[in-house]
């Protein structure tokens, strides 16, 4: 259900791609509530949630590598790779060069799928807000795990109806601890029931609980299965720089520093807030 300026939001099929009209009609048909202040905002979130199943095409186009943190790879003339596989933005570089090289340049990346789901966050935040905003709003990117600059603003949300550019968590529960990195893999949903998962491609769901099934542990009979988890991007925030850089004070959060590759956002979040890292 989607309401604008309080008034509910009339579907129109005008000016709309297919893209869009998914989106729109998956927002339409919830039962949360999508409620914004204009007509603007409505339309950002729509183009960000766009641009995010742009950006998960495009990592899937890049040849980017698919592994865990001890073997992280980046393009050193744009990021430092960091002991515990993190990438850290080189000094004179701006964000948006390296997060475009990610994907232009895909073969000298290897990095494992939380990292993966905000490098397509992030480049789908660039192409909504523009490169002058994008850099000064990202400047010192610090790409690890599912540490996120505050102003990309992650939120979890449990929900069984995705909205397409939504990004979801399929668990494996008995994974084979001889690969723990498949332990689960993030996804970005596409709609129709096709998900991007840095690793594994284009699947249905089926196709991924079937790949991370024969990826458990010997003996195991548990099933993978897609969790309720989904993360979003703060849009509502985002908004307000696709016009003009506004004036802002950034919140810098601590980098939990752990060895599990492929968690889901909640397990991180319950590390940063509460919890404690796994190794320093």
């Amino acid at each position: 259900m989607i309401y604008i300026s309080g008034s509910p939001f009339q579907l129109n099929d005008n000016d709309t791609n297919s893209d869009e009209k998914m989106i729109i009609q998956a927002m339409h048909d919830s039962p949360a509530v999508f409620s914004y202040p204009s007509r603007n905002e409505f339309n950002f979130e729509v183009k960000m949630r766009k641009n995010i199943m742009l950006s998960a095409d495009a990592m899937n186009q890049s040849k980017a590598s698919f592994t865990d943190f001890a073997n992280s790879v980046a393009n050193p003339q744009y990021w430092s790779v960091t002991p515990f596989g993190g990438f850290q933005l080189l000094p004179g570089v701006s964000p948006s060069a390296a997060i475009l090289d990610i994907f232009n340049n895909g073969s000298r990346y290897a990095f494992e799928c939380a990292g993966a789901m905000l490098m397509i966050f992030y480049r789908a935040a660039l192409l909504s807000i523009g490169e002058r905003n994008f850099n000064r709003l990202f400047q010192g990117l610090y790409i690890y795990s599912w540490h996120a600059d505050s102003d990309l603003g992650l939120n979890p949300v449990n929900t069984r109806h995705l909205i397409p550019g939504d990004v979801v968590y399929f668990d494996n529960p008995q994974f084979d601890p001889a690969a723990p990195y498949w332990r689960g893999e993030n996804a970005v949903f596409l709609g129709n029931d096709s998900y991007f998962g840095h690793g594994l491609g284009v699947l249905s769901s089926k196709g991924i609980i079937d790949i991370l099934n024969d990826l458990r542990a010997p003996g195991a009979f548990q099933s993978a299965y897609l969790t309720e988890l989904v993360v979003r991007p703060s849009f509502s925030h985002l908004a307000r720089f696709a016009v003009r850089v506004h004036n802002f004070q950034k919140i810098q959060l601590p980098v939990i520093l752990h060895n599990e590759s492929s968690i889901p956002f909640n397990r991180y979040h319950g590390l940063l807030f509460g919890g404690f890292p796994l190794y320093l």
